[in-house]
């Protein structure tokens, strides 16, 4: 288990191990926001683990302000999508050595009205809108998982992308739905009966992960648990093939793979999001899993 916050990783993943009775969960920190920290991560993985059968890339943030990354990204795109675009590609020959693999992107409903600005990723350049950074960063989510599961073909690993549907979690921490009194005393209990716990909500996730009947199923959007085809701008094989060329320069793949077949991380200190302008370019039986 990946995860920002150690205190509630632990706390979980003990949790996890008193109910399982599996030894076998393991807490390391991982910071999406830091490439640095992502290399990190993915080398503990490489280095400890014989296999990655499953890839599940749960981390997000929604909504926050105008934040900027460790490396100088916006926050919702630089998480939600570079973050788990540069950790699947680290894991990506461990999970071509595990197949039949399986790789979970998480995305939103929200990215039926998203839009990838190839000229102002970042939003340096428009005025911000939280919104639609959200949104950006979601559709992103499915042009990723579409564009990944071409590349994959015959490899035995597959990549789908899952609307889990609304989830009590404080990922909505920074929307001010229950800041007033009105929203706090009238709309939380309507909103209440139309969420899922984080329990409920992980099962699309679990489900896509394990199920027997989807070996072999790539490429696709599912909204809980029903496929279904994505927003037509999702559909876009150029938009697609744009944003892995973009990201990966953004992550500094392009960098990497001398004789040696490693990544290189950027120079310290140096904001990879200044150094590009994306305009101008044109289940196992025994399983072992890493969600992040």
């Amino acid at each position: 288990m990946g995860c920002r916050d150690m205190e509630k990783c632990e706390a979980a993943a003990k949790e996890i191990r008193g109910k399982t009775l599996n030894p076998h969960v393991y807490a390391c920190h991982l910071d999406l926001a830091s490439m640095k920290s992502i290399h990190q991560f993915a080398e503990r993985v490489k280095q400890d683990e014989q296999r990655v059968d499953i890839l599940i890339n749960n981390a997000g943030v929604m909504r926050c302000p105008a934040w900027k990354t460790e490396d100088g990204f916006d926050m919702q795109f630089g998480v939600n999508h570079l973050g788990h675009f540069l950790l699947t590609n680290l894991l990506l020959d461990k999970l071509k050595d595990s197949a039949p693999s399986r790789v979970i992107n998480l995305a939103s409903l929200a990215h039926i009205v998203g839009k990838i600005d190839f000229d102002d990723l970042n939003w340096e350049k428009k005025k911000f809108d939280t919104k639609q950074a959200y949104c950006q960063s979601k559709l992103a989510n499915v042009l990723f998982t579409r564009e990944l599961a071409k590349r994959l073909e015959g490899t035995g690993v597959t990549v789908n992308a899952v609307h889990p549907g609304v989830v009590a979690t404080e990922l909505g921490r920074h929307t001010g739905l229950h800041q007033s009194q009105f929203s706090s005393s009238v709309l939380s209990p309507f909103f209440s009966l139309l969420v899922k716990g984080p329990e409920l909500g992980s099962q699309p996730s679990v489900y896509l992960a394990v199920a027997e009947e989807l070996e072999g199923v790539t490429g696709r959007y599912y909204d809980v648990m029903t496929e279904k085809e994505p927003a037509p701008q999702a559909l876009d094989e150029e938009a697609a093939r744009m944003l892995w060329e973009v990201s990966s320069r953004l992550v500094g793949l392009e960098e990497e793979r001398g004789q040696t077949g490693k990544m290189n991380t950027p120079a310290e200190g140096q904001s990879k999001a200044a150094q590009a302008n994306p305009a101008q370019t044109s289940p196992a039986p025994a399983v072992r899993g890493v969600v992040a």
